[in-house]
């Protein structure tokens, strides 16, 4: 099997209109199915496409052999909006279908997801009460906008997701993911967390009581704690996924404005990092986490 951009959205195609197709009880079928919406998404995410219009422009003169109809850009955008609930299932799917899936190792990570820069743009925006102000370490300046939680297996395959004011301790964004799938962690004994961050007794306690081991670095002050040089060789790989995110996925580009634009966008990403996974897994390629055949 070729590993390209068509085989991918074939694949991908088949796989979510068999297991979430469904049908509509009421009203008139519409012309792009919700199957072809989610890999249209998943293609622009890949094609490194921010702007809806030249995207649809793009889709318009390149890929009508795939999809024969393509909505104009408003409708385009409420469907990709309506389509959220759609791409949470196609994440969570696809995880489940490869040996990814059963690991018992998970690292948690947080990355900014900035929504805007200008002090009028904070006031205005649709997004005021739910995102706020935090900090970026890495590049050493404050950011206005959301912070995405990302726990996903050494692989990179997404496992949970949130996003989450930046002004949140991570602990409890943390513990609120792990209530709200407890089964995932009830399935999976001697689960071992890997983080660079969250670190605290009552948190290391509650994950204990949860049946979870915490590997993160030592405080200053503490005891050599075991597992520092697995640690040390994980860091890298904990930075490349947010960077395949960032780098080749535009997170950061992502022109959401509202609630729902954001988060499906962000999913979208996510979904896209996803399927490249699940699609280099069952192909054999070398490489699982590599966007390079599927971004051109």
């Amino acid at each position: 099997m070729k590993t390209d951009l068509d085989t991918l959205l074939t694949a991908l195609y088949v796989k979510i209109d068999d297991e979430l197709g469904g049908q509509r009880c009421l009203g008139r079928p519409p012309r792009l199915t919700d199957s072809e919406l989610v890999c249209l998404g998943v293609a622009q995410a890949m094609l490194g496409f921010r702007s809806e219009a030249r995207w649809l422009r793009y889709a318009g003169k390149n890929l009508t052999s795939m999809f024969p109809y393509l909505p104009k850009q408003p409708g385009w955008n409420k469907r990709l909006r309506a389509a959220l609930p759609l791409v949470k299932k196609a994440i969570r799917m696809l995880a489940a279908d490869t040996d990814f899936w059963f690991d018992n190792h998970w690292i948690v990570d947080s990355t900014p997801v900035e929504c805007g820069r200008s002090r009028p743009t904070v006031k205005r925006s649709d997004l005021a009460g739910w995102a706020g102000y935090g900090y970026c370490a890495s590049r050493s300046r404050f950011f206005w906008g959301l912070r995405l939680y990302l726990v996903c297996t050494p692989a990179g395959m997404p496992i949970l997701w949130a996003l989450a004011n930046p002004k949140m301790d991570e602990r409890e964004v943390l513990q609120a993911m792990l209530d709200v799938d407890a089964r995932l962690v009830a399935d999976r004994p001697g689960l071992l967390i890997i983080s660079d961050k969250v670190a605290s007794k009552e948190f290391e306690t509650d994950l204990a009581l949860r049946g979870i081991e915490l590997l993160r670095p030592s405080f200053k002050r503490e005891k050599k704690r075991q597992g520092q040089s697995l640690l040390k060789s994980v860091r890298q790989l904990i930075e490349s996924v947010n960077d395949t995110l960032k780098g080749q996925l535009d997170l950061e580009q992502h022109g959401g404005r509202t609630f729902e634009g954001v988060a499906v966008r962000v999913a979208q990403r996510i979904l896209a990092m996803a399927s490249a996974i699940w699609h280099n897994h069952k192909t054999g390629a070398p490489i699982t986490r590599s966007l390079v055949a599927y971004d051109h």
